[in-house]
């Protein structure tokens, strides 16, 4: 979707909400990075390290900053702000254990994916800490299904918390946080592509590691 494109007004002179003006994307925010070296090097497999250790050690981590970063906004995501959990054109509707469909709040949302993605990595039989305990079969499809719940919150945060997230200047964490865990996704084809597409310029901005011009870290 080319953003030069004339924005459609409604009747009432409102732009229609698809072509809201995606500030994230603006040089003054997306050259603001916490790190400054090349993320497909954090990620990579390391050769000692068997793969289910490396997805389970990683995805814990990006669930524990993801929780902390939207902690930061969670205050403005409330069910007035945010009646549903949306990001770009997409609502995301939460589906229960009997795949029943629930349309629910932003913060909601946002509820059942930490307290989810929680239940599952303190659960010995999925991410096992002792030694010689296996990885479940399901282990990776769990994984997957965690990622895919993981980017809707960062995706969320992008479109309705940006605002905030630049006032509170943490925009700097939130952009190598999501360029951190979508080099991790690419690399080990963790999300459908097809489900990151929303937020495909962003990747593109944010993964490609900054030109020499800029290789001292922008925050202090």
């Amino acid at each position: 979707k080319s953003w030069f494109m004339k924005s459609k007004t409604k009747p009432n002179g409102k732009k229609a909400p698809a072509e809201e003006k995606k500030h994230y994307l603006e040089p003054e925010y997306t050259k603001v990075r916490v790190v400054d070296f090349d993320l497909k090097e954090l990620v990579v497999l390391p050769r000692e390290i068997d793969l289910n250790e490396w997805l389970a050690s990683n995805t814990t981590t990006f669930f524990n900053l993801i929780n902390l970063q939207y902690s930061t906004i969670s205050e403005f995501c409330t069910a007035e702000t945010c009646p549903a959990m949306t990001a770009y054109n997409t609502i995301y509707y939460w589906y229960d254990e009997k795949g029943k469909k629930t349309k629910c709040t932003a913060p909601q949302y946002v509820d059942f994916v930490m307290s989810l993605v929680q239940k599952l990595v303190t659960d010995e039989d999925v991410f096992p800490t002792k030694y010689g305990k296996e990885f479940p079969n399901s282990f990776e499809s769990l994984v997957k299904k965690m990622c895919r719940f993981l980017f809707h919150v960062l995706a969320h945060i992008y479109w309705a918390h940006f605002k905030e997230t630049v006032a509170l200047e943490l925009h700097g964490h939130l952009n190598t946080l999501y360029a951190h865990f979508v080099v991790f996704v690419r690399e080990f084809n963790l999300v459908d592509p097809k489900e990151t597409a929303i937020m495909e310029d962003l990747s593109e901005v944010l993964c490609t590691p900054l030109p020499a011009a800029h290789n001292h870290v922008t925050e202090r």
